[in-house]
């Protein structure tokens, strides 16, 4: 797309001056091509009809800056296939009468978004990516947008949805930006960063692949220019700025197994819990899990028993679950999350993860088990 055009000779130049004559008043900056297409957008969804290109030029704004009917011409064909081609139907209808000039419209139906009829589950991750970006610039659209899902009848999700999950990857920091726009564009940064078996801080110059969250931390999977060798980087150890250097595409992303990157072992090693939850609770686990075989139920039902949830005389009517899990701990947080709804039965390493981070929140006075419990 074209950038700014110069502004008509009209609105600047006064009565009896040549078009080349400077005027005496500032000239309108034309406007930016971007709020341009959105104002024609705009316009195309609220015509009754169809508007011509005449009606256009006149009546949105930013036509009016094409110097020529050639330039708006030229203008106007660009902004029709850029809308087009980002998914917004534009056609091209007759006007009718006495005419066979043509007008243009947004196609409503096609453009529309359909009715949303969202599961608990589905809701419950959109609200929980909405929680995790809260201390973001994109809180606001993001909280306006999860406002008009809700009132548009997708419900609203329950608290223990999200419990155990939110709290779980803690914030990005300061670096999460440059390194996206660098791993964007492939271009090498620089940062100092803390090594967690010495405590030195050293600078680095990498060769960003990919980021990603794991227990609760951000993690760089990188190519080390001063190893010569690919390396991960914690995120919240690196102690500066992360600058940006040299030109876009310097170098190749590969092809890697982000879990053997992170650290193969519990991560790389596809596990399953036996848990008994509450109908109707813990959406978000259920969204992954599976029923425990019939078969199967009368030996978890006796186990289940003798847990103190059971001994304290609360009702039956547990749904017992079968729970795939990489990470130990990172199950055993989202278990705690969901307080006297859920219960691990198997295996004993997780219930004992979940019955001390419960223990450490209770002795901590917390009020809601979904608040993140250090893991010491």
């Amino acid at each position: 797309m074209s950038s700014d055009l110069p502004p008509t000779s009209s609105p600047t130049v006064p009565p009896g001056a040549s078009s080349g004559t400077p005027s005496s008043q500032p000239a309108t900056p034309a406007l930016n091509p971007a709020e341009r297409l959105l104002n024609l957008v705009i316009a195309l969804v609220n015509t009754n009809a169809a508007m011509t290109k005449q009606q256009v030029r006149t009546a949105v704004a930013g036509y009016s800056d094409a110097p020529s009917d050639e330039a708006f011409e030229r203008m106007f064909e660009r902004d029709k296939d850029m809308l087009r081609a980002l998914g917004i139907p534009v056609v091209t209808v007759g006007t009718g009468g006495h005419t066979d000039e043509l007008g243009y419209r947004i196609d409503q139906d096609a453009y529309a978004l359909p009715s949303i009829d969202l599961t608990p589950a589905e809701l419950g991750v959109l609200s929980l990516a909405a929680q995790f970006w809260q201390d973001k610039t994109l809180q606001t659209d993001i909280t306006r947008a999860m406002v008009k899902l809700r009132a548009a009848g997708a419900g609203d999700p329950s608290a223990d949805a999200l419990a155990g999950l939110a709290p779980s990857v803690r914030a990005v920091g300061d670096a999460y930006g440059p390194l996206m726009e660098a791993i964007e564009a492939r271009r090498v940064v620089t940062f100092s960063y803390r090594a967690a078996y010495n405590g030195a801080v050293l600078t680095r110059h990498v060769e960003p692949w990919r980021i990603a969250a794991r227990d609760g931390g951000w993690y760089l999977m990188c190519f080390d220019r001063d190893r010569q060798a690919p390396r991960v980087f914690r995120m919240s150890r690196i102690e500066s700025r992360v600058r940006v250097i040299g030109p876009a595409n310097a170098y190749e992303v590969p092809d890697f197994d982000t879990d053997a990157m992170l650290g193969g072992g519990p991560h790389g090693e596809m596990r399953e819990a036996v848990v008994a939850v509450r109908p109707e609770r813990a959406s978000a686990l259920r969204a992954r899990a599976k029923a425990v075989p019939d078969g199967e139920r009368s030996a978890y039902d006796a186990r289940l028993a003798r847990t103190p949830a059971a001994r304290a005389g609360e009702p039956t009517g547990w749904d017992i679950l079968q729970v795939p899990y990489r990470s130990l701990t990172g199950l055993a947080s989202e278990a705690a999350g969901y307080g006297a709804a859920l219960v691990v039965l198997e295996p004993e390493s997780v219930r004992e993860e979940t019955v001390r981070r419960l223990a450490a929140a209770a002795a901590l006075g917390v009020q809601g088990v979904g608040m993140e419990v250090s893991r010491g």
